[in-house]
């Protein structure tokens, strides 16, 4: 099974799993690198970071587990088991941050 670069846990075919635009399609990201995640870490991503956030600072692997709200991500999904899956909704609070970045 594919390893997420993100958490580290195995993404086995019945992972919900998606492919990340290192750099975001819409900031120029089309025929970039993508990687493999599980499904709840490519929206974790999503739910925090802004197109623009994710190009200009945040458009590799290590970039992004270096931040601290994804480090406390991975620091809680990475003993949950393979295949897990929650959703994954946007506060309004950071809804509201965003609109203001972007």
């Amino acid at each position: 099974d594919p390893i997420c670069p993100l958490c580290g846990r195995s993404i086995p075919p019945e992972a919900k799993s998606s492919r990340h635009h290192l750099t975001p399609r819409l900031k120029g990201g089309t025929h970039k690198g993508t990687v493999r995640l599980h499904q709840i870490c490519h929206s974790a991503i999503h739910a925090r970071f802004s197109e623009t956030e994710l190009a200009k600072r945040l458009a590799d692997v290590e970039a992004l587990t270096a931040d601290p709200e994804i480090a406390a991500f991975v620091e809680w999904v990475r003993d949950k088991p393979p295949t897990f899956h929650a959703p994954t909704r946007m506060t309004k609070q950071r809804r509201e941050v965003r609109k203001r970045r972007d």
